[in-house]
């Protein structure tokens, strides 16, 4: 097992901005501030891998859930899931409830929805989750002053989006092709979150089509701006245009991958009705089809993990299973 250089987070609190305090304040325990035992599964076996800071991120944890027939003579699709602390166990999931997701797709195995699948959880570190989450290049579409703002206020100075893809794409994949019996090809390489996780899921499709073969975002968060800055300042339309600007060139063509970003209508997923419209427009005027591409709004639903659980078996049939 990897050894863990764990990011001491040596700033207080007290000494950060205040962004950054809310962020650490609001965020899921890091690997930083949990370094627990890892999850436990009633319906297969969780194994860590305590990556080390890299090149390109800071040291985290990584929680590999394998079905309880896993099988080095058998082959698995792998997803790959963002907050990875908020997958398996309630011990670790941000206000006490996980995704369930070794749950999810037992059920969707057993049902043959889905092929045999092995899932990677990579923990977000707390304060860096905005710099690592933001897609980087939807600021090259923003004015300015939008951009420097989001940089200076809600990334701690610097983005590092592009830097998390690679470690996903360049470190973390090829360990776990090694370690694993995987289908390597984006036939059998998925990723998905929620909120800042969706966001970083689809960018991940459009900048590694050839990695990934489909994407999911629950709750998307394409207001962008970090919830704790409130409802008024987080409601914009400069980073949900951006965003558009960016897809509507970036977005791979249709019939390889398939897309999944919903939203539901509590306080903050009423914020993403306008981008969530335009989401669909501009999948529809890409070519993208019924077929490889849904964006439901899911009424009643809202901005947490118990929502998100409830509706992770129809989001990974469709993402996932045979076409």
């Amino acid at each position: 097992m990897i050894k863990l250089q764990v990011l001491a987070l040596a700033l207080s609190l007290a000494a950060m901005a205040p962004a950054a305090r809310a962020q650490a304040a609001s965020a899921p325990p890091s690997a930083a501030s949990a370094a627990a035992a890892p999850p436990v599964s009633t319906v297969g076996r969780i194994e860590r891998i305590e990556f080390p800071a890299t090149r390109q991120v800071g040291a985290r944890f990584v929680d590999i859930w394998l079905p309880a027939d896993y099988s080095p003579l058998k082959r698995y699709q792998v997803l790959y899931m963002q907050d990875g602390q908020n997958l398996f166990d309630g011990r670790h999931a941000f206000g006490g409830k996980p995704w369930q997701a070794d749950l999810a797709v037992n059920r969707l195995m057993k049902a043959g929805r889905i092929a045999d699948t092995i899932i990677v959880g990579i923990w977000n570190t707390g304060v860096e989750r905005y710099a690592e989450y933001y897609p980087e290049k939807f600021l090259a579409f923003a004015p300015e002053a939008v951009r420097r703002e989001y940089v200076e206020q809600a990334s701690n100075g610097r983005s590092k989006a592009d830097a998390y893809l690679r470690f996903v794409v360049e470190e973390l994949k090829p360990a776990i092709d090694r370690r694993y019996a995987t289908t390597p090809g984006p036939e059998g390489t998925f990723v998905m979150g929620s909120s800042m996780g969706g966001l970083i899921s689809i960018y991940a499709l459009c900048e590694y089509p050839q990695v990934f073969g489909g994407a999911a975002g629950l709750s998307t968060h394409w207001v962008g701006k970090p919830t704790a800055w409130g409802r008024e300042r987080v409601r914009n339309a400069a980073l949900p245009l951006a965003a558009m600007g960016y897809l509507q060139q970036k977005l791979p063509p249709p019939g390889r991958h398939r897309i999944y970003t919903d939203r539901g209508d509590d306080w903050l997923d009423s914020l993403y009705g306008p981008a969530h419209l335009m989401v669909a427009e501009v999948l529809r005027e890409r070519g993208y089809s019924a077929v490889d591409a849904m964006t439901p709004l899911l009424p009643g639903t809202g901005h947490n993990e118990g929502d998100w659980a409830a509706r992770l078996d129809a989001v990974l049939s469709f993402v996932m299973g045979a076409r």
